[in-house]
């Protein structure tokens, strides 16, 4: 077995270990930390952890649920307390934690806060009226897109019931910040553990891993409890989304497909079916892990733990048949 070595590249570092008791028997352990957060810059902005080589074709990414704040962020933003906790997916990331400890798949978690930058959003869904100097001159004609009208854009701006967010524009170099030391290096890092999963097992599955706050009654129906986006049929194949149904379904869960949430930039920029990645975006009701005030792990947290590694294997045998089918010539020799 190797023992730990680790290497700097750009904004990542690599750790290889010897495992530990919890840890993969199969091999090393994985850790890559990467990025930075302005205004702390001992903080990374993102870790990625897994057994390596992978045990499961499936990576489990959680780009909201950052809880590093610097002083700097909180003294600008109008309601800190309340707006962050808005914004957060409280606790997602210590859920997909305890699925991907008991399934193997690999785990991508965003340390830098949604209310920073958005990671689910593209690098140029700004607002720019938020800054100082305006739409700047490189930038030409502009149009803020749907989700930068909607005050969730790049850099959130305000939330319903709350309104604005901060107390006073921004700057354009803090922009530029957060994209070069939190927003590239983790989506290049998402980029190449899929690569590496594809190679590896001829297809991969990204979970990108949100929660929501409970939907309204519609129709004398209850609320779904999950809602699966897919982009409309257009990130992963269909026997995923079906397998995810089916399950759901048996656990006597209800979900929802694409409505209210069809999934987002993430899904968009490293989902290509055709190459043999495939990405699916899921929404956690907050209520049913959380406690009554939607702030602090509750009683349902270590079930819908449980639920969510059944998911992930019922999805990985799905990922490890189509791998078969999409593979090269050669490629079980290669893969053991």
């Amino acid at each position: 077995m190797r023992k730990a070595a680790g290497f700097d590249t750009g904004r990542v570092t690599v750790q290889l270990s010897d495992m530990s008791d919890n840890e993969s028997a199969a091999g090393d352990w994985r850790r890559v930390t990467g990025g930075r957060i302005p205004g702390s810059p001992e903080a990374h902005a993102f870790t990625l952890a897994g057994p390596y080589p992978s045990l499961i074709p499936v990576l489990i990414a959680v780009p909201h649920a950052g809880r590093t704040y610097p002083g700097s962020l909180l003294e600008r933003m109008r309601n800190p307390g309340f707006a962050a906790l808005r914004l957060e997916d409280r606790y997602v990331d210590l859920l997909a934690a305890g699925v991907a400890a008991a399934t193997g798949a690999t785990l991508l978690v965003a340390h830098a806060p949604r209310a920073m930058i958005d990671l689910n959003r593209a690098p140029d869904d700004i607002d720019w009226e938020m800054f100082h100097g305006g739409v700047p001159p490189d930038v030409g004609s502009y149009t803020p897109g749907r989700r930068a009208r909607s005050g969730l854009g790049l850099i959130p701006r305000r939330l319903p019931g709350l309104g604005e967010l901060w107390k006073r524009r921004h700057d354009e170099q803090d922009l530029a910040a957060r994209i070069g030391d939190i927003h590239a290096p983790y989506h290049a890092t998402l980029a190449e553990a899929l690569a590496q999963l594809r190679q590896r097992w001829g297809a991969a599955l990204l979970l990108d891993l949100h929660s929501m706050p409970p939907l309204t009654l519609r129709g004398g129906q209850a609320p779904p409890e999950f809602v699966l986006g897919d982009r409309f049929g257009t990130t992963c194949h269909g026997s995923l989304v079906g397998s995810a149904f089916t399950y759901f379904a048996e656990m006597r869960r209800g979900t929802a497909h694409n409505r209210p949430y069809a999934g987002g930039y993430v899904l968009e920029r490293h989902a290509a079916p055709e190459a043999g990645l495939h990405a699916l975006q899921l929404e956690i009701d907050r209520s049913s892990y959380l406690d009554s005030r939607l702030t602090e792990p509750g009683r349902g947290f270590a079930a819908m733990e449980l639920l969510l590694a059944g998911l992930v294997r019922r999805l990985a045998g799905e990922m490890a048949a189509l791998g078969r089918l999409q593979a090269p010539p050669g490629w079980a020799e290669a893969a053991e």
